[in-house]
């Protein structure tokens, strides 16, 4: 069964991947949300050209070659279109097996434990204590992300004290009973990181993420040597090699690579089995409600590495205003602080039509007149961007 046409529907933040089979089956993922419409470009441009005509389960293939010939782009629009194909792909493998990715991952669809993870750094400290505590009540979370420093910060806090405030004024007001993580998205130097962290621990909270600038392997190395508390990392990452340094270094105690950002399921597989074997947790990154949850919450269904929860973004339209709308029925229902994985086939969810006529559509497909398997330039792809035998 070969790939016949991969199709984009777009808005700034979000893009929807469809593919289609030569039989008629079909599949959908997702790239990475933010310039979303970007990605869609370098879908039809540097992927459907290497993707269609081949087999739609040789996705493993498909991850090596199309890096391969886009040798020049190594970097992060490649990766994430990349993620927009292998996602609908493994839904589609999903769908004609009759299983959910999860099951096609060797794993159960079942409950799994999530943190409420918070987006914002423009919140007071008494307000975000308030805010998480009132979701502890509803939903039964009992463990939570909050934000230090500022992002980028060079060691300047998003005001002045807010970092030494929020972390005790948080354990506080949620008690002991809960697990505290927290975020410094690549905000400090090590010596501050170090001193940061040394003031975390007092205060009993278990994870600091990306404390340094992520692409300083040494540095946040520094911070993990130096401190108790699990350093995590590698959300910002979509380079292989980058990966098995990072991990081969010891830069991190808990990896945290993004389904999306990665470049799909089937790379973040290659990741987290790099991890196991260094005896590393992996608690993926997932900030916000689309799709690349949903895929994590396959994930770690399924990884003998899973780290100890689902990340969940507790920010609404106030925050994310395009995450709303998207699914005929949310998979996002939390349930005594858990999610529970889907187990319907594939991914287990549906986009909402009316979502995909607002949304701008874009097809790459065979052409009439393409042989099946010739190179990329003689397929016959027909889009806006890649005209037929161009």
């Amino acid at each position: 069964m070969k790939i016949a046409s991969i199709e984009t529907f777009t808005n700034e933040f979000v893009c929807f991947v469809r593919v289609r089979t030569d039989a008629g089956a079909e599949g959908w993922g997702q790239v990475a949300p933010y310039y979303a419409d970007i990605t869609a470009h370098v879908v039809h441009r540097q992927v459907a050209p290497y993707a269609l005509g081949e087999d739609v389960l040789n996705i493993d293939h498909l991850m090596d070659i199309i890096p391969e010939r886009e040798h020049k782009f190594p970097g992060s629009y490649l990766r994430r279109a990349m993620g927009g194909l292998d996602t609908a792909l493994w839904d589609l493998r999903g769908k004609l097996e009759d299983k959910s990715v999860c099951e096609l991952l060797g794993g159960m669809p079942r409950q799994i434990r999530a943190y409420a993870s918070s987006m914002k750094r423009d919140i007071t400290p008494a307000d975000e204590a308030v805010r998480l505590a009132r979701l502890r009540d509803e939903f039964g979370f009992d463990a939570f992300k909050f934000r230090v420093g500022a992002e980028c910060g060079r060691d300047v806090d998003e005001w002045p004290g807010r970092t030494e405030e929020i972390v005790p004024t948080v354990r506080a007001a949620l008690g002991d009973d809960v697990a505290l993580l927290v975020d410094a998205n690549s905000g400090f130097s090590p010596e501050r990181a170090i001193e940061v962290g040394q003031m975390l621990a007092a205060n009993g909270v278990s994870h600091f993420e990306e404390p340094c600038p992520y692409w300083e392997l040494e540095q946040t190395k520094k911070v993990t040597d130096a401190l108790t508390i699990d350093v995590t990392g590698g959300e910002q990452d979509c380079d292989l090699t980058i990966w098995r340094r990072m991990i081969d270094m010891r830069a991190v105690d808990v990896i945290q690579p993004d389904v999306c950002y990665l470049g799909g399921m089937t790379r973040t597989l290659r990741v987290a089995k790099m991890a196991e074997q260094a005896g590393l947790p992996c608690t993926p990154h997932c900030a916000n409600l689309s799709m690349v949850t949903l895929f994590t919450m396959h994930l770690l269904g399924a990884i003998p590495n899973a780290g100890k929860y689902l990340e969940f973004s507790i920010e609404g339209p106030d925050y994310y205003p395009w995450q709303e709308g998207l699914f005929v029925q949310s998979p996002f229902a939390i349930r005594d602080g858990k999610a529970t994985i889907p187990d319907a086939p594939g991914w287990g969810v549906d986009v909402r039509a009316d979502w995909l006529d607002k949304a701008e559509h874009r097809l790459s497909e065979i052409g009439p007149s393409a042989a099946i398997g010739a190179e990329p330039l003689a397929r016959g792809v027909t889009s806006p961007d890649w005209p037929a035998n161009k």
